[in-house]
């Protein structure tokens, strides 16, 4: 299954368990790890003001308000008016809070310890530090991201029919098919690096009269925002352009096609109706079916030139599916049965495919619906 680096997980389950340990530790003096940052600095900056402990802890006023309260409901801080502004409380560790200083010190102690075990925790403190300090530029904000560009094949005579092509990948894709050959454009790892748009339109224009198209391909594309304006973008410069989409998105499909800057689409066609949401990896109560024949209908009732595609895989597809999406798709333009590859990058590496000779009974069994199915990517011998 999928396995690359994930850092919102790691600092979810580091976070999760030095928490569990500190409400563990500090059961015994009636408060827990909500209180502990707070405490240990009045205890370090006798005088502070909750202000200034709630800044300094990097949690809101109301937070560090509850933190204080359960402090002095066990008898650990003590507050005092400020002499000059009688808005202002200052906060004192009591006597009380004193005496369980020394053993919540050894607890820190004996976790940081634990954490270093194997490690080398200087290094990785002094990181950290640095991590924090970059963290804080982060923006609350929504922001928009544009256009995820996962990587680029600059010249390919298959993806486009006909036509001397570059194919762009967009990194992002609302499936999650298990046998889809590029588990990082699906799940785009921390530290996965994207193209810059302007760099790729800078190169397809130093291309024009050498390449003849630009395929649109993914992941999903629809699911891009600024895909439109960078479609619009290559249009101009004369290419022809094809788009490849899972068809989950229709409204999306029919808002680009009716631009008519779409000279091209290729549509997956993943499996029958019944074997759809497990064949793509999503719960049976989430997706929509409709979706898929709302696509395929905007395609075959259209004008733009199109074809639909099946990547045939033994462990998702039998006779009868392929019976299935023949009577279900009858009188598209184009149908092609692709063979299924391992890239070595695949979501879950457990498939196989079937070899030349079945793909051809399979051919002639959709032929009897599709007369102008044809198969690609066929591995003869």
């Amino acid at each position: 299954m999928v396995e690359h680096h994930n850092m919102l997980l790691d600092l979810s389950v580091l976070n999760r368990n030095i928490n569990k340990y500190y409400d563990a530790v500090l059961e015994q003096f009636g408060i827990g790890s909500g209180q502990l940052m707070v405490l240990l600095y009045i205890n370090e900056h006798e005088g502070v003001t909750l202000q200034e402990a709630a800044k300094h802890c990097e949690v809101d006023k109301g937070t560090a308000s509850k933190a204080i309260k359960a402090l002095l409901e066990e008898e650990y801080v003590a507050v005092s008016l400020d002499e000059n502004d009688r808005r202002l409380k200052h906060l004192y560790l009591t006597e009380s809070g004193n005496r369980i200083m020394k053993s919540i010190y050894e607890y820190r102690n004996a976790c940081r310890k634990l954490l270093s075990n194997g490690c080398d925790f200087e290094v990785f403190e002094k990181n950290l530090e640095k991590i924090v300090a970059n963290s804080k530029e982060l923006s609350c904000e929504v922001l928009n991201t544009g256009l995820r560009i996962g990587g680029m094949q600059k010249m390919t005579l298959l993806d486009y029919p006909g036509l001397v092509a570059s194919t762009i990948f967009t990194g992002g894709c609302n499936f999650k098919c298990p046998f889809c050959h590029n588990k990082d454009l699906v799940f785009l790892p921390d530290d996965y690096e994207f193209f810059q748009a302007e760099g790729v339109l800078a190169y397809l224009y130093k291309r024009k009269g050498i390449l003849d198209g630009v395929c649109i391909s993914g992941g999903e594309p629809l699911v891009q925002s600024g895909l439109l304006e960078f479609i619009r973008r290559i249009k101009e410069m004369g290419y022809r352009v094809k788009l490849d989409t899972n068809g989950y998105s229709p409204s999306r499909l029919k808002e680009i096609l009716d631009t008519g800057y779409i000279d091209y689409v290729a549509m997956d066609i993943k499996n029958s109706k019944e074997k759809y949401a497990s064949t793509i990896g999503l719960n049976e109560d989430v997706f929509k079916i409709e979706r898929i024949q709302e696509s395929i209908d905007l395609l075959m009732q259209g004008d733009v030139d199109y074809e639909f595609r099946t990547t045939v895989i033994r462990e998702l597809h039998d006779v009868e599916d392929l019976k299935k999406i023949g009577d279900w798709i009858s009188g598209c333009n184009k149908y092609f049965l692709q063979q299924y590859m391992d890239s070595g990058n695949v979501i879950n590496p457990i498939y196989s495919a079937y070899d030349a000779h079945e793909m051809h009974a399979l051919l002639d069994i959709v032929k009897e619906s599709i007369p102008n199915v044809e198969l690609r990517g066929i591995k003869e011998g």
